[in-house]
């Protein structure tokens, strides 16, 4: 089922402010339309999904909350109070990763420790765009308000924990301190991966983040001019309640969880919402997992972050991802059928 009352229904249905015509297509799917869903696990996904509904405003997810406590039969659960809903399938998928990396920092800086993150601004505006990255880093706007959380030894690793969001910092004294997205200046994220293709330096399956680190290190005047291409700047906080064992915090301030969440665009996909993901490539993955996080990049109903985990395993194979396939969102049975004619 698809088109014009389809798009008004999910606009409606999702909560959503699109426009009609800048609405996607959807479709109503069975669970027998999802590829492998029979053989994964889903308690993992039920108790990812457990992690974040408490903070689910609506009543059909509310009571669906409820209900998700007393369940012993996760994939029965999922079958019997959702329905899948297929959101702009008319393009593929494309499927990324992320993770939460582990880097070497200091309180203080010193000749190692030179390169600092900061906290949010208090002069921060919040309708509007503040100054850009090149700002920041050519006019130091930043300079001597005391906002430096800590220093790290290299600016590609400043960068890339922007990018990640969340980071995990090894202090000299053997603490670790985790930090957190804080907030950004209010830019559009530009893609320094794609940069580098326009300017025919790699081909788009040569970009990864292993590939612009290296190169950045290689050329380092031409690598520092290349991070600046990105007008976005990210804040910190610093997360000293959070248990080591858990992930980082994700868009919703819950841990996310490794494999099991998802970074969406909220507009398109309810943040909270079980996500059936089909993802091609050289690593195939079929699973459930669950809407938890946002990302500056991840635009568009066909689009999806996959957070791989924390240190630096997880960074080489989030890194490598840039993959097609497909993803439909469960929805409460109420709202599914919301998107039918007449719903």
């Amino acid at each position: 089922m698809r088109g014009f009352g389809a798009a008004v229904c999910l606009a409606l249905a999702l909560g959503g402010g699109a426009s009609v015509q800048a609405a996607p297509s959807v479709e109503l799917l069975d669970f027998d339309d999802l590829k492998g869903w029979k053989t994964d696990n889903h308690a993992e996904a039920l108790a990812a999904f457990r992690e974040t509904c408490p903070d689910l405003p609506d009543p059909p997810w509310t009571a669906l909350c409820a209900l998700s406590e007393r369940q012993s039969n996760a994939r029965s659960f999922f079958e019997l109070f959702f329905r899948p809903v297929l959101i702009g399938g008319d393009s593929p998928a494309l499927f990324t990763g992320y993770f939460e990396p582990v880097l070497k920092a200091a309180r203080a800086p010193d000749a190692r420790f030179r390169y600092p993150i900061y906290r949010l601004p208090p002069d921060l505006p919040t309708d509007r765009p503040w100054f850009s990255r090149r700002e920041i880093a050519e006019d130091g706007h930043l300079d001597g308000q005391g906002l430096e959380i800590a220093w790290l030894e290299d600016p590609v690793d400043v960068f890339f924990l922007q990018v990640q969001g969340s980071g995990r910092l090894s202090l000299p004294d053997g603490t670790l301190l985790r930090v957190g997205y804080g907030g950004k200046n209010g830019h559009d994220y530009r893609s320094i991966g794609r940069e580098l293709v326009r300017r025919g330096v790699y081909q788009p399956h040569q970009v990864s983040a292993r590939v612009i680190r290296s190169w950045v290190r290689r050329h380092p005047e031409a690598g520092a001019e290349l991070l600046l291409h990105n007008p976005s700047f990210v804040f910190f906080r610093e997360l000293d309640s959070l248990p080591p064992g858990k992930g980082p915090l994700g868009a919703m301030n819950r841990p996310v969880t490794p494999m099991r969440s998802l970074a969406v665009d909220p507009s398109l996909v309810p943040l909270g919402a079980p996500v059936w993901i089909e993802k091609g490539g050289r690593h195939p993955l079929h699973r459930l997992m669950v809407a938890q996080d946002t990302g500056s990049a991840i635009k568009g109903p066909q689009r999806a972050d996959i957070f791989y985990g924390t240190g630096p395993g997880a960074g080489r194979l989030a890194g490598a991802v840039r993959d097609p396939g497909r993803m439909i969102v469960l929805l409460p049975i109420e709202l599914a059928l919301a998107l039918l004619p007449g719903g």
